[in-house]
Formats: C-alpha cells, sequence, structure tokens
C-alpha cells in the first residue's frame, strides 16, 4: 500500500522504541517520516535503524526537535510522562497551526499499573493546555505496542483518537489507517483519560498473562 497524500510527519522523542515502530509503519506507505531527538547524532543512529527494517527506498531524516517540528506538516510525539511538560514548552513555537499528535500516557513508576493522571485531567489535555487553542491536539496510539508497530504484521488491535475536533479526529484516524491498523473517532480531548488510563490496564494484564502486547479491539461495528 502507498499513500495517495504524503505528508512529512515528525515524531519527537522518536529514537525509543514506540517512536521508531511508528517511523516504520508510516514509510512504509510513502510518508516523509522525521525523527526528532535532542540530539541530531541520536536522531541518525534512530534513521540508520528504521531504514534497516524497512528494506525499501524511502524519506526518513534525523533532526534535533525543534527542526524536526518547523519542518513538519504534522508533528507527533512519543516520550515519558517525565519529560511531557518540557519537551512541549520547548517546541510550543515551532507546532502552532499543526496536527500534533500526542502518544504520551501518564504513568508513574512504579506503579505502572495504576492510572495516574495529571491536574489537567490526562496527558492529552494537558497538551492542549500548554501548546493553545492554534494547535489541533490529537491522542492516539496509547493502547499499541512498539513489538506490534515494529513487527510489520497485520496488528489485531484498534487504535482509539481523541481530539479538538472532528476534523482534525478524521485526518489522524486516516493515518491510523496508513499503519495498516483500525482507528476510531473516539470523540473529543476529554475522553483521552479513558483512552490513556486503559494503558495502565493493559500493562497489568500482560504481567497476568505473561505476554508483552496485549490490546483492545471494539466489536460490533462493521469494518
Amino acid at each position: 500500500m502507498t499513500t495517495a497524500d504524503p505528508k512529512t510527519i515528525a515524531i519527537l522523542g522518536g529514537t525509543g522504541k514506540e517512536g521508531k515502530g511508528l517511523a516504520y509503519r508510516w514509510a512504509l506507505v510513502g510518508h516523509r517520516i522525521i525523527i526528532g531527538s535532542r540530539t541530531p547524532e541520536k536522531a541518525n543512529v534512530a534513521v540508520a535503524e528504521v531504514k534497516q527494517l524497512l528494506k525499501k527506498t524511502a524519506i526518513i531524516d534525523g533532526m534535533e526537535n525543534s527542526s524536526a517540528a518547523r519542518k513538519a506538516d504534522i508533528v507527533v510525539m512519543t516520550v515519558p510522562f517525565s519529560f511531557h511538560k518540557e519537551m512541549l514548552e520547548y517546541i510550543k513555537p515551532f507546532v502552532q497551526g499543526k496536527i500534533f499528535i500526542d502518544v504520551t500516557v501518564p504513568i508513574v513508576p512504579p506503579k505502572v499499573t495504576r492510572v495516574q493522571m495529571p491536574p489537567e485531567g490526562s496527558a492529552a489535555q494537558q497538551t492542549l493546555s500548554i501548546l493553545g487553542n492554534n494547535v489541533k491536539v490529537a491522542a492516539a496510539f496509547q493502547n499499541i505496542s512498539y513489538e506490534n508497530l515494529l513487527s510489520g504484521d497485520m496488528v489485531d488491535c484498534d487504535v482509539l483518537v481523541t481530539g479538538t475536533d472532528k476534523e482534525t479526529r478524521t485526518a489522524v484516524v486516516d493515518l491510523v489507517r496508513d499503519t495498516g491498523l483500525f482507528g476510531l473517532d473516539a470523540g473529543p480531548i476529554e475522553n483521552s483519560v479513558v483512552v490513556e488510563g486503559m494503558t495502565s490496564i493493559l500493562i497489568g494484564i500482560n504481567k497476568q498473562f505473561g505476554v508483552n502486547a496485549s490490546g483492545i479491539r471494539i466489536t460490533g461495528i462493521q469494518r
């Protein structure tokens, strides 16, 4: 599959496994990818790893986070929650007017199986409060493991997308489809508390059953 509408997608904090998994999936269908990191050198190491997985020609570059955000059509953030607020304040000037997909989950070690939300209600709501209403914020991919993303196989999981408006959610659902996953519009940004909280539950289920990649699937709908 090749997308008919290639975008330039920056993945900030993209040197982690989740970021590389998304970069891999989007590059497969022809999106132009920029992996962002605090240092270009670290970003370029991740670029090399993704290109090795792809085994095909793709446009993937590595840049410092602010440069990546500035050059992108769509910005995705995959950082640990401990760096969430700091990163948002840093890249705020470079994401105005853009779609911003937050993949962050407010997991607070050591009690990672307990749902722990910030005062704003969720990580995505914290993102909106910092970046402002000129940024089209969406939350997605919180319940998909990096193992599934990097496998390149079909994944028996769905992706719930919340966001500031219907147009933004529709655009992000399309991007979910480009990864080979099934995305659903899960409503306004306030609903992200449910989606983000589900991650802690899935971590607990993984521990109970000795697996790495449990997920969610919505039944009773036409696909």
